[in-house]
């Protein structure tokens, strides 16, 4: 571990590199992997596909993004980020690249599953920059890599715009050659981080496959994968869906519901180095309970579908109807977006703190379940609109999900107390109430 880390992330030293450079990638590799909410919904008009159908094509990247970020964890703790973070996205520009030229269904499916693999990016960067810091900064470095998911707002910002101009497979390439060219800044501008260096220079063996994901036998291992379901994969779904959701019920055309899709994806994106600090400062449990409340209430509002009604009065029937507008729409998203990304940052901020030998596998389960999230949610979202005929119905299932995540927290946490948990006392005092 490098001796500066007082000089906090500044560029001048091999951390603030590797932090920034790393942010910037990320942002480019989830720009790339949010391609189907702008793109996806031309090709849905040209192929005339179902909802269902759409959900699924959206959903694609999200899954190969999921199940890759895994055996990318495992690989970056093995190999170092350096090399498999450039390989990664020059990997995901060549995929990128063949979308531009399929034409049928299962052609666009079959690019879409290598696109996906922008995604699986996330577990590398987390596990490459968290060997930069100590513990004690873990939070804040994480959140601010975590705020490269602004690369969704850069994609609903800047895509509709190519799209228009030049068509869908322009934005393909485009997108494609941002990734090449970050790849090698990337890879000209950063060191391998400490504990590689240090692996080299010893001829120490790498930890044993199965060894490396010997933490996954934890159940808070799962209990924070499905955490991050909701925070992070139901804010890629949201991404996903929000553009075609808003030409659908408010009749924007792409342009407009990609600018309006972004003000959500900002603050769900920008505020997770926030969310990082504040759970180093205030405890990453708290920052939970507060996300999982207000998101519950913001699904809540926003699942409530346009009503009218009849009251029988003192002086005959009065007539009356309900909505949400695009103006209280915009603030309620906002404010789910607020909350998700705090909470993004509390997960991770709890993974580094429990097991900071095993970020990468332990990380890479983690956000392979939040990521399958992202693809699993967009397909539930189509299926119930072609079931119940109801736009709000994707919040409706959000609603459920962060209640029930609230509760299973709060059930957990109550049992903790009440037992004076082994687990807790098996860790460092300072590390138990830095992620707790």
């Amino acid at each position: 571990m490098q001796e500066n880390h007082h000089a906090g992330f500044g560029l001048a030293h091999a951390e603030g590199r590797a932090l920034w450079i790393s942010t910037f990638a990320f942002t480019v590799c989830f720009a790339v992997w949010t391609i189907f909410s702008i793109i996806g919904v031309r090709i849905k008009q040209e192929l005339g596909l179902t909802e269902t159908e759409f959900g699924l094509l959206i959903g694609t990247p999200i899954l190969t993004g999921s199940l890759s970020r895994i055996f990318l964890g495992i690989w970056t703790d093995r190999f170092g980020g350096r090399l498999v973070f450039t390989l990664t996205m020059l990997a995901t520009s060549v995929a990128t690249v063949l979308l531009a030229f399929a034409h049928t269904y299962p052609q666009m499916i079959a690019a879409a599953l290598g696109v996906g693999l922008a995604g699986g990016s996330f577990a590398v960067g987390v596990a490459y920059v968290s060997r930069f810091f100590p513990q004690k900064q873990q939070g804040a470095a994480l959140g601010i890599f975590g705020v490269g998911n602004v690369g969704a707002a850069v994609t609903k910002f800047a895509a509709p715009f190519v799209l228009l101009a030049w068509g869908w497979q322009a934005v393909a390439l485009v997108w494609a050659a941002a990734l090449v060219v970050m790849a090698g800044v990337f890879y000209v501008t950063t060191t391998d981080d400490p504990v590689t260096i240090e692996r080299r220079k010893t001829g120490a063996a790498a930890k044993p496959f199965l060894l490396e994901l010997s933490a996954l036998r934890d159940i808070r291992v799962w209990r924070f994968a499905f955490y991050y379901f909701f925070v992070f994969g139901a804010f890629v779904a949201l991404a996903l869906w929000l553009p075609r959701y808003l030409i659908g019920v408010y009749g924007f055309d792409i342009a407009t519901a990609g600018m309006i899709g972004a003000l959500y994806s900002i603050p769900a994106s920008i505020f997770r180095a926030y969310g990082g600090m504040l759970s180093d400062r205030i405890g990453a449990r708290s920052v939970m309970y507060w996300s999982f409340a207000v998101s519950a209430v913001a699904t809540l509002i926003l699942s409530l579908p346009p009503t009218s009604y009849v009251m029988r009065g003192i002086n005959g029937e009065i007539s009356s109807h309900f909505e949400i507008g695009v103006g209280a729409f915009i603030v309620a998203a906002f404010v789910l977006g607020f909350f998700m990304s705090l909470g993004k940052a509390a997960v991770f901020k709890h993974i580094a703190s429990y097991y900071p030998n095993s970020v990468g596998a332990v990380g890479g389960l983690v956000g392979m379940i939040g990521g399958l999230g992202g693809f699993v949610l967009p397909i539930a979202f189509g299926a119930l609109n072609d079931l119940t005929g109801l736009w709000s119905s994707c919040f409706m299932l959000l609603f459920v999900i962060s209640a029930g995540l609230l509760v299973w927290m709060d059930v957990v946490v109550r049992h903790v107390n009440r037992s004076d948990s082994p687990a807790a006392k098996s860790l460092p005092h300072q590390s138990f109430v830095a992620a707790e």
